[in-house]
């Protein structure tokens, strides 16, 4: 099957999607939302693996305007005393005292888009110029892009918070892409660049019939992990507009079936102009405004693949083991690990019920598992995680013993 290498090319084609300020890792499961139900998928020319991601390589969209529904369903067990609290739960608050702070928002804030159902408005016209709104029953949290300004908007905390970008600063116009520029919006553009980026050759790539997305036709390319038999992704599907060639939608889909892990598409999309009114931003009346310094670290807050565990900075234990099946490894510093479950009675039930036991090489501890994302916790506070199943771990953590 041909592969698809991402490149400079591709990169320009996803990165207005990609600058405004909002999380990695995840719209709607199939069929949950009417806008993106099929009403028929549309005849279209036939198109190769290679051919749809040169289309993908040259697509050049200056400006976008939509709307994006998120779900994800990680399979993670209910616990009592859920946060709950609107947008971003109660009391996230950022190092200088603002709920509305990049570093409890747009990254971390943003980084609740991984769990559940979501809806954002998303808007871009190029590189200087983007906002996202997050939109939860009454409340919204929109981060605003535009030009060296850094709006982030709390209305449900009445709080705001703002960064201007130095002068020449790295990420501010045509050469964004480091310090002072916001982290990546979880759009269907995003998602596919990180797949894309995350996989390389390791997976086999096809064209698998068309769709209809957010009343526009698409093809669907589809991503299978090759030469990976511990990963617990199935496949990755994602929709290429046939006129534009942009991501319309991603899915994750896991090994073990069932409905997609991460479904990230537009219900609504317009390749025209957004109204610039759209990106100017007077706090409202009443407001409380904190004064940031510049995220540089922002821009790279977010590198994995919608749905996979983020990697980068942690030490990769299996690096010939390829792209899908990777584990990374941290340190606790927990000895002792989650413990035996000797102790009984609830906390003992807990363990039991939320973990499995484990040993080998690497001596004994416990397995936390999600319908994508395991994590070996050892007794040693030694942590191995990744998108493998329950027996990569084990392998991984024993070949880290051998050493």
């Amino acid at each position: 099957m041909a592969q698809i290498r991402p490149n400079n090319s591709r990169r320009k084609a996803v990165r207005y999607g990609v600058p405004v300020a909002v999380a990695g890792v995840a719209a709607a499961t199939v069929g949950l939302v009417p806008a993106l139900a099929s009403s028929g998928d549309p005849d279209l020319p036939k198109i190769s693996a290679e051919e749809l991601g040169t289309k993908m390589a040259k697509a050049d969209v200056d400006h976008l305007s939509g709307t994006v529904r998120i779900s994800t369903d990680l399979g993670l067990p209910s616990l009592p005393g859920g946060s709950g609290g609107g947008v971003h739960g109660p009391g996230a608050q950022g190092e200088d005292g603002s709920s509305a702070a990049p570093d409890a928002s747009p990254a971390n804030k943003l980084a609740e888009l991984a769990s559940g159902e979501h809806t954002l408005r998303f808007a871009a016209d190029g590189p200087d110029k983007q906002r996202v709104s997050v939109l939860e029953d009454a409340a919204e949290y929109s981060v605003i892009h535009n030009g060296r300004d850094l709006w982030a908007y709390d209305s449900a905390a009445d709080a705001a918070w703002h960064s201007t970008a130095p002068e020449g600063a790295r990420g501010h116009g045509k050469k964004s892409g480091g310090e002072g520029r916001a982290p990546a919006a979880p759009t269907p553009q995003e998602a596919a660049k990180r797949a894309l980026d995350a996989v390389g050759k390791s997976a086999s790539v096809s064209v698998d019939g068309t769709a209809k997305i957010a009343g526009r036709d698409a093809y669907q390319l589809v991503l299978r992990p090759k030469d990976a038999p511990d990963t617990t992704v199935g496949a990755i599907r994602i929709a290429v507009d046939a006129d534009k060639g942009v991501p319309l939608r991603f899915t994750l889909e896991p090994k073990q079936g069932g409905k997609p892990v991460v479904d990230v598409a537009y219900t609504k999309i317009d390749f025209g102009r957004p109204d610039a009114g759209g990106f100017d931003f007077t706090p409202p009346k009443g407001t409380k405004v904190t004064e940031g310094k510049p995220q540089a670290g922002e821009a790279r807050a977010h590198r994995s693949p919608a749905g996979l565990p983020d990697l980068s900075g942690l030490e990769v234990v299996n690096k010939s083991a390829g792209d899908w099946n990777k584990v990374a490894k941290f340190d606790t510093g927990m000895q002792g690990g989650l413990g035996d479950g000797k102790t009984g009675g609830e906390a003992g039930q807990l363990l039991d019920r939320f973990t499995d036991k484990a040993e080998g090489d690497f001596g004994t501890g416990r397995v936390f598992t999600t319908r994508l994302v395991n994590a070996l916790i050892t007794d040693d506070g030694e942590v191995y995680v990744g998108a493998v199943t329950k027996d990569g771990l084990v392998k991984a953590a024993d070949r880290d013993a051998r050493r």
